[in-house]
């Protein structure tokens, strides 16, 4: 099996320490000849920094950074590039006190830095050799730092291996074959993940070279490893691995990375596939019997590759005898049945699929695989049942639906819930798949079981009862349609169906004593909600039956809560239908909408989130009557008019209260009851809005009495909360009469503010000023500096250095910060800025120009530059303010190239591609509004000042004059590309 070919890498390589070392030490002087390096026993490093250095720069000319400014960000931005800066040349060996951090019990100090160790090993051209070193030479002992290592020759090969000379390249397959042979002599396998990660480092470098200078990889790989079976292991992870990059559909892969991999996929046909498959094969027979874990692996490497190979080197005989035995091995066969499941599942001609499947329905048959033993293997049970497809002759078909009925027996006599709801799964899987081939069988089937069940459901097994039901639950997704049209269309299907659910319905069912079955009856009445609107005769009774001991009342406290949630989803549905009920069942909901103060002592049956679902309902029934306004917005303040007194009565306690527990409870009651109210008017919209319905005055004074809580100065974090969610709701649903009550609970919610505050209040403002735009505009532009101190002087708070937490909440805020900028700018109300006197306007922008560069968030950054593209759209031409146009090329051009000339900027990061796109087109908004003086003013002063060369220039100003934006952006970014070291 094992081919002794080895071409494409020499194999019994020389020490690796010295091919390095001669490498480096030719790089650092081409003069020396390879004698005289190979003599030399000094190596330089270039990957290794002590705790305690700095970075070593060296620019062409000074780079001091600025000054921090009083409001949060530094005062000003770099006003040209440093473009000599080197990568910092240390002594040998890795960075031990880094390399600490690796461990997951390490500190976050140690862990904190071993982070930085890994960018910086990422970014330095040559570091990665450090680490190539230390795997072939087994230097650590440490998993973790072996690990660490293969992450960097991870990344070395993903984002840098163009950039390696021929030498670097043949380095590190060098590195990995001596690797592999070392695996074969080691007492003990590496760790899992190990063995994993090697097996990803492996593959990428495949997709690299395979098709271009290792086309002898897979014999390169089978003569080091052969029969050994640390040896065989690894190469089927590394099997696993390439298929992963070539085909798993989970992974975004752009066209030329598709491109790539389909020729790489056809020329392993051509070349490789047999000789695989003959691997595979001896691989099965050879361990079938001694080393179940490798014999598993093989199989599942089968099971994936038989999805793009030639199906006949698999489906002959020789391979599915083979699996058909491994049926019989209780450790081999779930793997074998999920093998023969992806053959069968192989895209094929429709003939030969048919003529495989019979002939594997029938030797299953045969062997006794649809008699299912009491004490059968559930886990087996399960990956078998995927095997199954309906087939024409009817003894097989029947026999496979008597599976399917017993199967979900033996699933509810061995398991817990949770083993159960994932078996449940297995079950759905496979009844989709009878569904595909025979969906008439398989409905006529289900409804034999379920009629014959629910004819005796008094005196059967609970199982079997909700079996039924479930059974008649799962056909809506076995047998779809569009939009829940179940009773419509395909007249005996949707005979069948009703026919099912009339029984359902009007059997007594729902009356059995037992949780399952009680869950499963609501769970089916819900999901053919539109067997209601052609028999609406049956409705009342379900109602009666959520309403009463069977449901919102019952026993168990899991089936009220469910039942919450569903009773609220029928009667939305229906709404149309509930005109007649809608009085009796507000009515019948009464005690379920009581407020429960903590000190009453009374439980209520249901949650406060499962009150939520009962408002909301209630707020469904009135809104969606048949009512006249005045009715509707009397039974809208019957409903909310407790709650506000109680909300009341509550605060006042609060204020009194002096335990702290005490005012937990009842700050959590009084979050409570304004949640309750925001829930009711979910149930608007724009054909039955508030103030149609009449309720716009019952919703202000809610807003009335919930906005004092803002001036409570207890539990603040949690009234202020509930309030804030109360206010948007009221500004989505509410006109313009909503705006007296904003200046007065911005006011408050600006005091003694956190940076979680202000990033809970900013969204406010922003909903506020994109709905009403010009008619909040004196309000906004009263409050745009009282808010932006109370942003500048929660950011210039003093953190702890390593508080990773005060770090994020800052970040967050900043973003924030700019989102509101953004909306003010995008919703044409940029004078709200620009009328905040010439020193605060300044000190505005400029933090703009530091959220474009300093920070290493481009979503921020994105942000930035699109705030600075829309102010340059409004102020840029030749009418702005005075002073804008100086601010321009002073600051804002100069950010549109320090900001992705940084190390931090990440041209592989989807986020920054994007903040780099609005990057150019602040860039062609500049050059739309300025014109010739704009590409004047690149050519002669700015570019050259970068010491870009002149045709480059040229170049970057002819793209910038491109009609097409989509030219230019994608320009940037090979520009960028090629400017960074």
């Amino acid at each position: 099996m094992m081919a002794t070919v080895r071409e494409g890498v020499e194999l019994s390589s020389p020490r690796l320490s010295a091919r390095i070392l001669i490498y480096h030490l030719i790089q650092a002087d081409p003069g020396r000849d390879r004698k005289e390096c190979c003599s030399r026993s000094l190596l330089i490093w270039i990957c290794s920094w002590s705790h305690h250095s700095q970075k070593a720069v060296t620019p062409s000319s000074p780079c001091t950074p600025p000054p921090p400014d009083v409001c949060g960000f530094s005062c000003g931005i770099r006003g040209h590039v440093c473009c000599n800066r080197k990568t910092p040349v240390i002594a040998a060996g890795m960075d031990e006190q880094a390399l600490l951090g690796l461990n997951p019990n390490a500190d976050s100090d140690f862990r904190q830095r071993a982070l930085a160790y890994f960018e910086q090993l990422k970014i330095s051209p040559d570091a990665w050799q450090v680490c190539a070193e230390a795997l072939a030479q087994r230097t650590y002992s440490d998993d973790h730092i072996k690990f660490f290592c293969f992450q960097v020759l991870e990344h070395q090969i993903k984002y840098k291996y163009s950039e390696l000379t021929t030498i670097q390249q043949q380095l590190i397959r060098e590195t990995l074959i001596s690797w592999l042979q070392a695996q074969m002599l080691n007492p003990q396998p590496e760790k899992t993940f190990i063995r994993n990660k090697a097996a990803q480092v492996f593959a990428l470098l495949f997709v690299t070279e395979y098709l271009t200078k290792w086309p002898k990889f897979f014999f390169d790989i089978l003569s080091v490893v052969d029969l050994n079976p640390r040896g065989v292991d690894l190469y089927l992870r590394i099997l696993m691995a390439i298929d992963s990059e070539l085909v798993d559909r989970d992974v975004v892969h752009t066209s030329e990375e598709a491109r790539r991999n389909t020729l790489i996929k056809d020329t392993m046909r051509e070349q490789c596939i047999p000789n695989l498959v003959e691997s595979w094969y001896q691989i099965l027979q050879n361990y079938q019997y001694t080393n179940s874990e490798v014999t598993c692996q093989c199989l599942e490497v089968v099971g994936a590759y038989v999805s793009w190979i030639d199906l006949s080197l698999i489906a002959n005989d020789r391979f599915i005898n083979m699996l058909l035995g491994h049926m019989s091995i209780e450790v081999l066969r779930e793997e074998a049945c999920d093998c023969l499941f992806e053959i069968v599942n192989k895209g094929m001609d429709p003939v030969d699929k048919m003529k495989l499947v019979e002939s594997l329905c029938q030797v299953l048959q045969s062997a006794g695989f649809f008699s299912i033993d009491q004490e059968e293997d559930v886990d087996f049970l399960a990956r078998f049942s995927k095997l199954l497809l309906i087939h024409e002759d009817d003894d097989i078909s029947s026999n496979i639906i008597g599976f399917c009925y017993d199967y979900l027996h033996i699933l509810k006599q061995g398991e817990d819930e949770a083993m159960f709801v994932e078996y449940r799964k297995q079950l759905k899987l496979l009844l989709d798949r009878l569904a595909q081939v025979s969906p008439e069988l398989l409905l006529a089937s289900v409804r034999r079981v379920f009629s014959s069940t629910l004819q005796n459901w008094q005196t059967t097994r609970f199982m079997e009862v909700e079996v039924a039901i479930r059974l008649l639950y799962m056909l809506a997704e076995a047998l779809p349609v569009s939009h829940g049209a179940h009773f419509s269309g395909d007249v005996s299907k949707a005979s069948a169906l009703q026919d099912m659910m009339r029984t359902l319905v009007t059997s007594g069912v729902s009356s059995y004593q037992h949780t399952s079955v009680t869950l499963e009856f609501f769970e089916t009445v819900v999901r053919y909600e539109k067997f209601f609107t052609v028999e609406p005769q049956h409705i009342p009774c379900v109602l009666m039956a959520f309403l009463d001991h069977r449901g919102l009342r019952h026993s168990s406290a899991k089936v009220r809560s469910r039942t919450a949630y569903l009773f609220s989803r029928f009667v939305k549905s229906l709404n149309k239908q509930m005109n007649p009920f809608i009085e009796d069942i507000l009515n019948r909901i009464q005690d379920l909408l009581e407020l429960s103060p903590p000190e009453n002592g009374y439980q209520s049956l249901l949650s406060s989130d499962d009150q939520l679902f009962i408002y909301e309902t209630a707020g469904v029934l009135v809104v969606n009557s048949e009512y006249p306004a005045e009715r509707k917005q009397a039974l809208m303040r019957n409903l909310l008019t407790p709650l506000m007194e109680k909300f009341k009565i509550l605060l006042e306690k609060l204020i009194l209260a002096q335990d702290e527990e005490r005012q937990a409870s009842l700050a959590d009651c009084l979050n409570h009851a304004v949640g309750f109210a925001s829930r009711t008017s979910k149930a608007f919209s724009n054909k039955q809005t508030v103030k149609q319905c009449g309720c716009s005055e019952v919703y202000l004074d809610c807003l009335q009495t919930f906005l004092p809580a803002l001036s409570c100065p207890l539990q603040k974090d949690i009234l202020r909360s509930g309030v804030r969610t109360f206010l948007h709701r009221m500004i989505i649903c509410l006109e313009e009469e909503v705006l007296p009550f904003i200046p007065s609970a911005s006011e408050h919610m600006l005091k003694d503010c956190e940076a979680k505050d202000l990033q809970e209040f900013i969204p406010l403002i922003n909903q506020i000023t994109a709905k009403f735009k010009i008619q909040v505009s004196p309000f906004l532009q009263q409050m745009f500096m009282p808010l932006l101190h109370a942003i500048f002087e929660v950011l210039l708070r003093p953190a702890e250095e390593n508080d990773q937490a005060a770090a994020l909440e800052k970040q967050m805020l900043r973003r924030s910060y700019f989102a509101f900028l953004q909306t003010v700018t995008g919703s044409g109300m940029s004078e709200v800025i620009a009328n905040q006197g010439a020193e605060n306007v300044e000190r505005v922008l400029i933090t703009v120009i530091q959220g474009a560069v300093e920070y290493p968030d481009p979503i921020a950054q994105k942000t930035c530059f699109i705030i600075l593209s829309k102010l340059v759209e409004l102020w840029g031409g030749k009418d702005g303010p005075v002073g804008f146009a100086d601010f321009v090329y002073k600051h804002i051009v100069p950010a549109c190239f320090l900001a992705p000339l940084k190390q931090t900027f990440d041209l592989a990061d989807a986020q920054t591609v994007l903040a780099l796109s609005e990057c150019a087109v602040t860039l062609k908004t500049i050059h739309l509004k300025r014109g010739p003086e704009c590409v004047q003013y690149l050519q002669q002063e700015y570019l050259p000042s970068l010491q870009v060369a002149p045709e480059i220039i040229q170049e970057f100003c002819q793209a910038l004059q491109q009609p097409d934006a989509k030219v230019f952006k994608n320009y940037l970014k090979v520009f960028f590309q090629r400017a960074k070291p």
